[in-house]
């Protein structure tokens, strides 16, 4: 079948198979281009077909010829309708990592789950008898909770009264200001049940009870803190909440693996053009000129870039550098001075107008068609593609 993107609002509902493949090709030849690094072994990736868990997977294979094992939550293709964009990804990754004699296979099904995590518990048992690292790359608006039943569902709220600010819609380019009302009820619980330390937790805990880790085990969770310009609607509202549920449950991890002599960590990266962060409202403009000015200093990164450079300068010294509150900084270029000063000067300005000049809203928008396989160069859209493309080592 020809197939082309479908938007809806800050999704596309169609994925190209192809396009995905080249994404991830692309990100491999990178980290062959860095060399080998004294890296990982025997990795679990939860949450590993998109953004920066593919790319932390991409990273353990290609830069220290790791096994991984990934879990995720993806929809299969059927006959006439394209597979999500990280089924596409997964299935290009191990058919890479199988070319090179990797040992790669993969889940697909609610992490937050009891039957999940015991079917993965299952599988390190079988294949790999002991992890050195886990990363915990999960990104789902939802939980249904394992012991309780109860469906939570997050918001990206502030907290305490309503946040007004500019943002862009990337598909048009309309600079307009936007009203996010506070949260209210369980809003900031719920959010904290589904993007807080739970889950990270009870991964750990079912691994240690199941004799599956390694000693000087290591595992990382992803966080974001941002500039002062979304701080109301993200580290300061309900996301943020979570966020510091989920720092604070990295020196728990961290107390619960001394057996082992093991650390949890939580890695503070940069903003990216990712599915999430396509959803929250003011994040679009501040991307598209933090993307200009981090260009024009030769400072920008994507996921593979981020996580390349967590690995092999921050994860694996003998001394991880870490943050008064024990967090690797890996948004440390972001952050910079210098770099939220142009920023902020930008967002004043910015408008309909202005923003095609002064922001990187095509770079922006190339990015988010880039995640379901469009837009990708030397990619010919004009020819039908095969959209039945499987996992080879999908684990039924």
């Amino acid at each position: 079948m020809i197939i082309e993107p479908r938007t809806r609002g800050f999704i596309c509902t169609t994925a190209h198979p192809v396009g995905c493949a080249e994404n991830v090709k692309t990100q491999i030849k990178y980290i062959q281009s860095k060399g080998q690094i004294e890296g990982p072994k025997k990795v679990l990736v939860i949450g590993s077909s998109t953004g920066f868990g593919l790319a932390s997977r991409i990273t353990s294979a290609f830069s220290s010829n790791a096994a991984t094992i990934g879990v995720f939550f993806e929809k299969p293709p059927s006959e006439g309708r394209t597979a999500s964009a990280g089924w596409y990804n997964t299935a290009a990754f191990e058919i890479e990592a199988h070319k090179k004699g990797l040992y790669a296979k993969s889940i697909n099904g609610d992490a937050f789950s009891n039957e999940i995590k015991e079917k993965t518990l299952q599988l390190i048992k079988e294949d790999l008898g002991k992890i050195d690292l886990v990363i915990y790359s999960l990104a789902s608006p939802v939980r249904t909770h394992p012991t309780t039943g109860i469906r939570h569902k997050s918001t990206l709220k502030p907290i305490g009264k309503s946040y007004t600010n500019k943002t862009v819609d990337f598909h048009t380019g309309e600079v307009k200001e936007v009203t996010i009302e506070p949260s209210v009820g369980e809003d900031i619980e719920n959010t904290v049940t589904v993007m807080g330390g739970e889950d990270w937790q009870m991964w750990v805990n079912a691994l240690q009870e199941a004799d599956l880790l390694s000693e000087n085990f290591k595992t990382v969770a992803y966080s974001y803190i941002g500039p002062k310009l979304t701080e109301a609607v993200y580290r300061k509202g309900t996301i943020g909440r979570a966020k510091d549920d989920l720092e604070k449950t990295a020196f728990s991890i961290t107390d619960s693996l001394k057996n082992v002599n093991g650390n949890a960590y939580v890695s503070v990266n940069k903003a990216l053009v990712t599915q999430s962060s396509s959803a929250i409202p003011v994040i679009p403009l501040y991307i598209s000129l933090l993307y200009k000015v981090m260009k024009a200093e030769g400072l920008q990164e994507g996921c593979i870039e981020q996580i390349q450079r967590l690995f092999n300068t921050r994860l694996y010294l003998d001394e991880i550098p870490t943050d008064t509150k024990g967090r690797i900084r890996i948004d440390d270029w972001e952050m910079q001075a210098n770099v939220q000063e142009q920023v902020a000067e930008l967002w004043q300005q910015a408008s309909t107008e202005t923003l095609p000049v002064i922001g990187d809203l095509e770079g922006y928008t190339t990015e988010f068609f880039n995640l379901f396989g469009f837009k990708v160069e030397g990619v010919d859209y004009t020819k039908e593609v095969d959209e039945m493309v499987a996992i080879p080592g999908l684990r039924e």
